[in-house]
């Protein structure tokens, strides 16, 4: 039974809010944050990546830089661009993305619910970049970036955030990506309870992004009393979400000539030349290859498709039949010859890596479900690195969890 409860946010004066959204921190470099926060000085980034007031090369880690960001909000806070709520409530974060919309509930969710799997994970985390986090929140004493969470649609969920987006919103503003952002507050008390009554009843909520900041917050949340144990997050529907497809290059083919590569893969997959247009996978089973100025699709073949949560992902099945035993790339998370390309940037970029000579050879995924995702989290398994892209992303700054 999932414990999540309303919070008193600290959120942006209603005609600031446009200016103070970011991107996550982590979908930025510190070189792309100087220069989105020079476009937008109120830019959050100022504070989610506080290296930014800085010289470049400084250390990022380093106390002083985290006391920066505290400076900062704090400062932020008094001069009124910040406000905070006088009641607990819930909220209604609402993104749309080229006609399509995904509603969620902001809303504080349990650290023992993360840690009893209740909330389901399904890539590791690495320590290194947990304890940036834990330095963040624990300086700041606020979390800034909000979890994004998916649950089983429930209708009466969907009732009363309907009914709610029906008053004015606290904001509605479209980012300078298109994305368009709408925020409403849900502070009726029957509301509010039955909301909690039902994720009350559901038993299995995943984390779709934000795995190490979950991670960070949890470990931060240890140190403090058991009531405020909670990490703020966003929870979405299934039926409202989309995963884009993350894609493959690689640098060279593992000394072997193109005749014998096409040979080699012949032995798992179907190839059929398709040309010069690019061109997706159109299901599962599917990648689409970009190599020498032509396209091609590749199809597994029968014998090689197996049922298992992971295995059977399409990403596991390239890495399994092709990059390792083909290209000699063994472990995608440390190998240089490969690299990835989140599927918003579309073929166009994977055409221009391998024409430009930086890489060999791409592979365009069919996208990762989200089926496939809670599979893999209910059978307590990990997906392979670099499986799901989700998009939008949700902006960190709209909504902050002050626990000090």
């Amino acid at each position: 039974m999932a414990d999540i409860r309303p919070f008193r946010a600290v959120r942006p004066d209603k005609d600031k809010a446009e200016h103070i959204a970011a991107l996550p921190y982590d979908v930025v470099d510190t070189a792309e944050a100087k220069a989105e926060i020079e476009r937008e000085p109120l830019s959050f980034l100022q504070i989610d990546r506080p290296e930014t007031n800085f010289e470049d090369g400084c250390d990022m880690y380093a106390p002083e830089v985290y006391e920066k960001a505290r400076e900062i909000f704090d400062r932020m806070l008094s001069d009124g661009d910040f406000i905070r709520d006088d009641r607990e409530s819930f909220y209604i974060y609402e993104l749309t993305m080229e006609g399509r919309s995904q509603t969620g509930i902001v809303a504080l969710c349990s650290a023992s619910d993360y840690e009893n799997n209740i909330i389901k994970k399904h890539e590791n985390t690495l320590r290194a970049k947990e304890q940036d986090r834990i330095n963040h929140i624990s300086v700041m004493g606020a979390q800034t970036g909000p979890i994004f969470l998916a649950y089983r649609r429930q209708q009466t969920i969907d009732d009363i955030i309907e009914k709610n987006k029906a008053q004015d919103p606290l904001y509605d503003f479209t980012s300078p990506d298109g994305i368009r952002h709408r925020c409403f507050i849900i502070s009726d008390d029957a509301d509010i309870r039955k909301i909690e009554e039902c994720f009350g009843s559901i038993n299995d909520i995943y984390i779709a992004d934000g795995h190490h900041r979950c991670a960070s917050a949890v470990r931060v949340s240890a140190s403090l009393p058991e009531d405020q144990r909670y990490f703020m997050s966003v929870l979405f529907p299934d039926s409202e979400l989309k995963i884009y497809d993350y894609n493959r290059v690689v640098r060279d083919l593992n000394g072997l000539s193109e005749s014998r590569f096409f040979d080699r893969l012949r032995k798992k997959y179907t190839v059929k030349m398709l040309g010069e247009k690019e061109t997706y996978p159109a299901k599962k089973g599917e990648v689409t290859m970009y190599i020498s100025g032509v396209w091609y699709l590749l199809t597994i073949k029968d014998e090689f498709v197996v049922d298992d949560p992971v295995s059977s992902l399409d990403v596991s099945v390239l890495q399994n039949e092709v990059l390792s035993p083909i290209l000699n790339i063994e472990d995608p998370k440390t190998d240089d010859r490969i690299g990835f390309v989140g599927g918003i940037r579309g073929l166009k970029e994977l055409k221009r890596l391998v024409d430009e000579g930086r890489y060999d050879v791409a592979f365009a995924m069919y996208p990762t479900s989200i089926d496939e995702l809670f599979r893999v989290a209910d059978a307590g398994r990990l997906m392979p690195p670099k499986s799901t892209w989700f998009e939008p992303k949700l902006r960190s700054g709209l909504f902050i969890n002050l626990f000090r």
